[in-house]
């Protein structure tokens, strides 16, 4: 059965837009765990456009469940993550530009870099996932690299409306699954993934956590938070 993480990203942006202290994410955080969510995930990004270094140690104080922080792979995020020790790190491409996370990690490309990070971060008893596209060589690549994880980018499968497109990019999505459980790692996904196309990719077999953050922070703008991550906790729990 897959796990539910909830990005809560959002509800930082929110705040942030008008620099005031509300909507405060550590509520929101408690609102998710009520509802049923199985970890809290938060990306401190190099900009600070949403989530702050504030945000992020007091989630680790107060959190029942895990946090999973997702981070570029820089020295300044490395010490963070050291410091706070968040349950999970997950690396993810960070481009100040875009207006999220466009596409996978290029691991073959960055193989020694990223190798290096990967240790360190293992090294001070983190546990390390790699965002990355449904692709074998970047897969095989994460494995090579000491990852424990990797979290699958969801972001083709969301983007198809053709019922032919969708299949064919779940097949994918399944295939690199399988792919990275042969090799090992845990097999996590995430981007994109809303309350009308979730439940195939919950049912890939060996799906761990899904992370899903903009489409429920938007359904709880007009029904709370508690209410919102509930209903995606029972689309997630498929047998």
């Amino acid at each position: 059965m897959a796990r539910l993480g909830i990005n809560i990203d959002h509800v930082a942006t929110l705040r942030q837009v008008r620099r005031v202290t509300y909507p405060e994410p550590l509520e929101a955080a408690r609102a998710a765990e009520a509802g049923g969510a199985d970890g809290i995930t938060v990306h401190l990004r190099e900009d600070r456009r949403h989530i702050q270094d504030a945000d992020v140690v007091a989630l680790r104080a107060i959190l029942r469940v895990g946090l999973n922080l997702e981070m570029a792979a820089t020295a300044e995020m490395v010490e963070i993550a050291l410091r706070v020790r968040p349950r999970d790190v997950c690396i993810v491409p960070e481009r100040r530009e875009e207006l999220t996370t466009e596409g996978g990690l290029d691991v073959v490309g960055q193989e020694a870099a990223l190798g290096r990070t990967v240790a360190r971060l293992r090294t001070g008893g983190l546990c390390v996932a790699l965002f990355v596209d449904p692709d074998e060589l970047q897969i095989s690549a994460s494995a090579r690299i000491g990852a424990d994880a990797i979290e699958l980018h969801t972001g083709r499968y969301c983007e198809r409306r053709d019922p032919q497109e969708c299949a064919a990019e779940l097949a994918i999505l399944a295939a690199a699954a399988a792919r990275g459980q042969a090799l090992g790692l845990a097999v996590n996904a995430g981007h994109g993934l809303r309350y009308d196309n979730v439940r195939p990719v919950a049912a890939i077999t060996g799906m761990g956590v899904l992370n899903i953050g903009h489409s429920i922070v938007a359904r709880a703008v007009l029904m709370g938070m508690e209410q919102a991550v509930r209903e995606m906790r029972g689309l997630v729990a498929v047998p």
